[in-house]
């Protein structure tokens, strides 16, 4: 295959003149002498420039430096806060300059990432960042992250294109939710690949994003409107105020230049030159304020607009959730528990009906816990030693764990080392013999360790499939035959944790010679963040409506925002029936949702204008690319 795919570097070289390198269109950025010179755009600042030069002329020496020094203190502040915010978001958009290992004239090279062109095959491994879109013609257990564009935090398991030699991949299209498709920007968790590039650049799913992001028009804020507003009031005031100064007089009989300079002076003592820069300062208090709370202000007055906002539209993964897997219930030997600590948090524990309880006084769960330790190829590691002992129910060590691996594996790993299991300890007691990856066909993993002189067998999967591997179950502490009224039951805890909204994988064991024994089932899912649910319910005292806005199904959508507190009896619609209705149509109905499901990032976009279209002021929240263009 190889032979045959892949591009000679003269081929290579031709393509790149064609298309350009692999790399997003960069936006164009405002030269700083012209950054500068934005700040006295304003109609007030404007106002005082025109007051300054009528002053110099007048020979007022005093009051010309007095509004000069004004007028640029403001125009200073701005400048400098603007400047620094472009620095900062250059800064964070050049913090990668990735590679690729490229097939190119028959052997594998390493090469900078933006030199690679359609057509080009390049390998991928676990923990590797995909550099462009691309088909895979070949895929041994791949799984990807691809919640930057889709917003949804769990793996993506992908497989590689039948009869890969006879395609024609260049008319293939990159559309997002494609098996074979692996996108620019998303990172590999586990497997291995080599894929054909069919999109670089602006061309990707990223690059579309960008492009849309370029299409946006920036608006003067609510503030700025206001300030904008009362400058040309103030103008006009001045402007009658000296003209009918100046007339009065002359009709009086007056000399011409003394009511002239009269009717001038009036009118400049009118300007509140002291209000653009009062404003300004107070902004920057105000964004200084901020930056302690690790919240960077991209402009000054947005600082107000968010003071002012009537609506939250927030993504969900990494946002409101977590973005990261926590076992939270477990079912095994007939006994349900609920699992304490969410994400890579150390500290945590295990309860039952309310209670604590000491997971190793419970040999059933302990032998679930194992398994999952045992059946992952996941890693995690204490950051800091620990602060605090365990106790007999649970971990109240502070700090977090680091990790490595598939999200649902991470999961397991701390829910058991909440359980005093330890998966270094374990392997030293029992080395691994053989491993099975999970495979998306039998929806599996197994791993076969040492126990003494015989081997143990653990399987980890989907409970359909572990339960047909299985003869005997638990019962309390006893092992028992596998009924099919104990298949029943397993069944409907299932189906239970499902309309939880939790990630069900069903565990088993077969020891050496013997039958498969199922062990119990584990339900997860991406929590709620402790501090978004205060956020909301301080939200709502403030009569601030927060809608969630998600990539993820509905029905897990409708869970997980009851879980948030933001459902509050109101109703969820998905992205194909946000697209049946004309905007006249959503505008009548916005008011009855406060989740949208199954959302790409147009639908996002869609949503923010509509709510701005009756009159909101909008704020969006989100983490990840496929928010871009509902935040701009």
């Amino acid at each position: 295959m190889q032979s045959q795919i892949g591009l000679s570097t003269k081929q290579a070289e031709s393509r790149l003149r064609q298309d350009g390198e692999n790399e997003l269109a960069e936006a164009t950025k405002m030269h700083p002498f012209r950054l500068f010179f934005e700040q006295f755009r304003d109609v007030m600042v404007l106002i005082l420039l025109a007051a300054t030069g009528i002053s110099a002329l007048l020979g007022e020496i005093t009051d010309t430096i007095t509004i000069i020094l004004i007028v640029l203190l403001n125009a200073i502040l701005g400048f400098v806060q603007e400047f620094r915010t472009e620095q900062t978001l250059e800064a964070l958009r050049n913090l990668t300059a990735p590679t690729a290992k490229v097939y190119r004239s028959g052997k594998w090279k390493t090469i900078p990432a933006r030199e690679l062109v359609r057509g080009d095959m390049i390998r991928l491994d676990a923990g590797d960042q995909v550099p462009a879109d691309a088909v895979l013609v070949t895929a041994a257990q791949l799984s990807v992250n691809e919640s930057i564009l889709t917003g949804e935090s769990e793996s993506v398991e992908k497989i590689a294109v039948e009869n890969a030699e006879n395609n024609n991949f260049d008319k293939m299209s990159n559309a997002l939710h494609n098996p074979h498709l692996i996108y620019a920007g998303t990172a590999v968790l586990r497997g291995n690949g080599n894929a054909v590039i069919i999109a670089t650049g602006v061309h990707t799913q990223m690059g579309k994003i960008s492009e849309m992001l370029q299409d946006v028009k920036q608006e003067m804020t609510p503030l700025q409107k206001r300030l904008s507003g009362l400058g040309k009031v103030v103008a006009i005031l001045c402007l009658g105020v000296c003209v009918a100064v100046f007339l009065a007089g002359i009709l009086r009989g007056e000399p011409f230049f003394d009511m002239l300079m009269t009717g001038i002076t009036i009118a400049i003592a009118a300007i509140p030159e002291g209000l653009p820069a009062t404003v300004t300062i107070a902004l920057a208090l105000a964004v200084s304020r901020m930056m302690k709370h690790g919240a960077l202000v991209n402009r000054l007055h947005s600082v107000e607009t968010l003071g002012c906002a009537s609506v939250i539209c927030s993504d969900k993964t990494g946002t409101i959730m977590e973005n990261r897997m926590t076992v939270t219930h477990i079912s095994t030997g007939g006994e349900s528990f609920a699992v304490t600590g969410t994400g890579l948090q150390i500290a945590g524990g295990f309860q039952q009906n309310g209670v604590a309880v000491n997971p190793t006084a419970k040999s059933v769960l302990r032998e679930l816990l194992i398994c999952g330790t045992l059946c992952s190829i996941a890693e995690i590691h204490m950051e800091q030693p620990a602060k605090s002992q365990r106790n007999r129910s649970c971990r109240t060590d502070s700090g977090s764990w680091t990790a490595t691996g598939d999200p649902t594996e991470v999961a397991i790993l701390v829910a058991a080392e909440k359980g005093g299991i330890s998966r270094e300890r374990l392997l030293r007691q029992h080395p691994v013999q053989s491993i099975e990856p999970f495979d998306s066909e039998t929806c599996r993993m197994s791993v076969t360790v040492a126990n003494g002189s015989e081997n143990i067998t653990y399987w980890k999967g989907a409970a359909d499939q572990i339960l047909s591997l299985c003869h005997f179950t638990y019962t309390g502490e006893k092992i028992v035959p596998l009924t099919v009224s104990h298949q029943k039951e397993i069944q409907s805890q299932m189906l239970n944790y499902s309309d939880q909204a939790l990630r069900v994988l069903a565990f088993a064991k077969q020891e050496q010679n013997g039958d498969g024994i199922f062990l119990g089932l584990v339900g997860m899912l991406d929590p709620p963040r402790a501090a978004a649910k205060a956020a909301i319910r301080t939200c709502a005292k403030a009569h601030i409506r927060t809608i969630m806005i998600t990539g993820d199904h509905k029905n897990t959508a409708v869970a997980i925002a009851k879980q948030a507190g933001l459902l509050r009896g109101k109703k969820a619609m998905t992205g194909d029936e946000l697209d049946a209705h004309t905007d006249t149509q959503l505008d009548a109905c916005l008011d009855e949702y406060t989740v949208f499901a199954r959302v790409n990032p147009a639908h996002k976009q869609r949503l923010i204008k509509a709510y701005r279209r009756k009159g909101e002021i909008v704020a969006m929240t989100g983490d990840g690319v496929n928010d871009a263009p509902a935040l701009k």
